[in-house]
């Protein structure tokens, strides 16, 4: 993972425009989060789902930059004042505290549109074909709106304060966490040329680990601490939030997110070739510690 996190990394600053004058503080707020590290789950799994549907991983590479681009995004805006109002992320100060609230809230839609232009991008259309960077596109639009992602954070922000149930954590959690999960999995199919067969159990893959992923958080952010997650932890509570541990305990969490991993596992039976790279790996996320 080392070695993969490392070769991403390079890629994606490719993509970035340089740093001149005019747009430079821009450009290094952008490239601040970018390289902030992280564990890279979900150019991983493009990555992975392309070379497990017989495709040539190059070629997904544009796909995976896009997603980690959104994601990032993402981060900086869960991090604003307006938001979580966060001061730390993975182990550094958040965007906003370093380049001021303004920056960073043009960094992360800089970051978005940026997703856009690499998943088009004459590379990407070269090595994919017009026709895949289309679907790859309309896969980023589809999962990072409001039916996906945007739609997850806005049922969060509404749910601080209220004792919600756990099917109403479920479905914000698709949304939220497991959106991108799910774009990253098709991803990865739509540049190899899955079949529709592969690509429903890619879905099911990503959903299960999507939501073992954010139960796992919860656990962390009761059990662990700021310096081992590099983020603040207990946030929930503080904000009044309802996770799958207030509502279940820890043991239940537990029981259901090693469930979770083994549905998805078991999801990966549709593919003829070997699958353990991303067996292992989902066992790698449920076992994690920060």
């Amino acid at each position: 993972m080392s070695e993969f996190t490392d070769m991403i990394q390079e890629e994606i600053l490719s993509f970035l425009p340089p740093e001149d004058e005019y747009i430079g503080k821009l450009v290094a707020s952008m490239k601040y989060s970018l390289t902030a590290g992280g564990k890279r789950v979900r150019p991983m799994l493009v990555m992975e789902f392309c070379r497990l549907c017989g495709g040539k991983e190059e070629a997904a590479i544009p796909f995976a930059c896009a997603i980690e681009m959104i994601h990032t995004y993402s981060l900086i805006h869960d991090d604003l004042p307006c938001m979580d109002n966060d001061d730390l992320r993975r182990g550094r100060p958040t965007n906003h505290k370093v380049y001021g609230e303004a920056v960073a809230l043009l960094a992360g839609s800089g970051l978005l549109g940026l997703a856009f232009e690499t998943a088009l991008s004459p590379r990407a259309v070269e090595l994919n074909g017009y026709e895949k960077c289309a679907r790859a596109a309309a896969v980023l639009a589809e999962y990072s709106g409001p039916r996906g992602m945007l739609g997850g954070q806005v049922i969060d922000i509404e749910s601080e304060g209220k004792k919600v149930s756990a099917d109403h954590l479920e479905v914000m959690d698709l949304k939220k966490t497991g959106a991108l999960m799910v774009a990253s999995c098709l991803l990865g199919c739509i540049s190899a040329g899955a079949s529709e067969e592969q690509m429903k159990a890619a879905k099911e893959y990503a959903e299960n680990i999507g939501i073992a992923f954010q139960i796992v958080d919860d656990i962390l952010d009761k059990t662990s601490s700021t310096q081992e997650l590099g983020k603040p932890v207990g946030s929930d509570e503080e904000n009044d939030k309802s996770t799958y541990v207030s509502l279940l305990g820890i043991e239940k969490c537990r029981e259901i997110s090693r469930e979770l991993t083994e549905k998805a596992v078991k999801a990966l039976s549709a593919f003829d070739a070997p699958s353990d790279e991303l067996s292992d790996f989902a066992f790698y996320l449920l076992n994690r510690q920060n």
